[in-house]
């Protein structure tokens, strides 16, 4: 495949790793370690570079114009109103595009709620949980909670009618709260839209006692550069049965009331991997496509692998295309499949995962093979558990019928019937 027809998504940090909380878990405020002494502001020849390319290298009818940080909005407003204007001037003819950011949500006031409704931003907003759960890790400067600021950005969101999802860290603190943490989201903030993503914080027997005090309460040199290295993880980081149970729970209710209703992004990625489809990279055969864009032009391999060793160049210096069709962004994506254990091979449910992310494989498979993903025990329960409903679903699918079908009872889902309400099953 030709460089121009290559599809890829690109993310970029218009602020770096620079963030106005001081979550516990956020190992990438560390990144401030790779440009000591810079500015960690994107300066409008590199922003301008970047849109420019990202529009003369995106093949696809739609371009997603992604940010992410740290925080991105500590870029300014201004900063974004110029984004929009130099999408709408180098986009071709034929490009719809996309604007997206994900943001603490603390610093949204009617002013950027305005600006997002009217601009048609998809805003992905990091809340874990109610009050008690969020505030767990999700701490400001001083140590104190964020959820009161982040509920207040997350309203004003939807007052303006502004596009929003929720991401959702699963941790220590609120993996045992799977229901909990579902419905806060589903009835009390009325998300239609939810990410998963579980935390895992790798670390050396060098780096483990630090890395266990928290990410965000370190400071300059007393922060050392993460890196996706080491057999052990932190306190914080979800264990692999507690994942999968987590996930279990909310599958369970999910597809007895909300399918078609509540759109939870591992729910909808599983789908299609029964379908035949990999819509992420995080269950396809191979990656490679969803790349990292530093503040002053930097291109990473992934986002999880913002580290030196796989730095590709800088737009300022090379075409966006060239670094994304490089030898070494390919070899980085098909390493995916290339270095997946027997076990993996093997395993029964490889079709929906294929080894998750090459971020995760670091512990050893039953017969001793290094590289299995730290998660597997938890995924493979889920798959397991949840392949007779995503079998029924598919089968409605391809029949030209409607997922949603699934929660009649009447619906002609194969070998699957659909159980009654399990105790404790709140359907709105």
């Amino acid at each position: 495949m030709d460089a121009h027809e290559k599809h890829f998504h690109l993310l970029a940090k218009p602020a770096g790793a620079a963030c106005n909380l001081a979550c516990t878990y956020c190992f990438f405020l560390s990144k401030e370690n790779l440009y000591p002494d810079q500015s960690y502001l994107m300066d409008d020849a590199t922003l301008e570079a970047h849109i420019r390319q990202l529009m003369e290298s995106s093949p696809g009818p739609q371009v997603e114009v992604s940010w992410q940080g740290g925080e991105p909005m500590l870029r300014g407003l201004d900063f974004y109103r110029r984004v929009v204007r130099l999408a709408a001037e180098y986009r071709k003819p034929h490009q719809q595009v996309l604007h997206t950011i994900q943001t603490n949500g603390t610093l949204i006031d009617d002013e950027w709620a305005l600006f997002f409704q009217e601009n048609r931003f998809l805003v992905g907003v990091s809340i874990d949980g109610p009050p008690a759960l969020h505030d767990v890790y999700r701490v400001n400067r001083k140590g104190g909670g964020s959820f009161d600021q982040v509920r207040r950005g997350w309203d004003l969101l939807q007052r303006h009618g502004v596009d929003a999802n929720i991401l959702c860290t699963v941790h220590a603190g609120n993996a045992g709260h799977p229901l909990e943490v579902y419905r806060f989201f589903r009835d009390e903030l009325q998300a239609q839209y939810i990410q998963l993503i579980p935390i895992v914080e790798r670390a050396t027997e060098q780096t483990i006692r630090l890395a266990n005090q928290g990410w965000g309460g370190m400071k300059g040199k007393n922060r050392p550069l993460y890196r996706q290295e080491g057999s052990l993880v932190t306190s914080r980081s979800v264990s692999a049965d507690l994942f999968g149970a987590f996930l279990i729970a909310i599958f369970d209710e999910w597809v007895q009331c909300d399918v078609g209703r509540v759109y939870v992004t591992t729910f909808d990625v599983a789908l299609g991997s029964w379908l035949g489809q990999h819509n992420s990279c995080l269950v396809a055969p191979r990656c490679g496509a969803s790349l990292a864009l530093e503040h002053n032009g930097d291109v990473y391999s992934c986002d999880h692998f913002v580290e030196p060793g796989h730095l590709l160049g800088n737009i300022n210096e090379q075409p966006l295309k060239a670094l994304i069709a490089s030898e070494q962004q390919r070899r980085f994506g098909d390493a995916k499949f290339d270095t997946l254990p027997d076990y993996c091979r093997q395993c029964p449910v490889l079709f929906a995962c294929y080894g998750e992310c090459p971020r995760n494989r670091f512990i050893r498979t039953p017969d001793g093979e290094m590289g299995l993903n730290y998660l597997c025990a938890g995924y493979k329960a889920f798959f397991t558990h949840i392949d007779g409903p995503m079998r029924a679903m598919a089968g409605l699918l391809r029949a030209g019928r409607h997922a949603d079908e699934i929660m009649r009872e009447t619906a002609p889902a194969g070998d699957f019937t659909p159980a009654p309400p399990q105790p404790g099953a709140k359907c709105p």
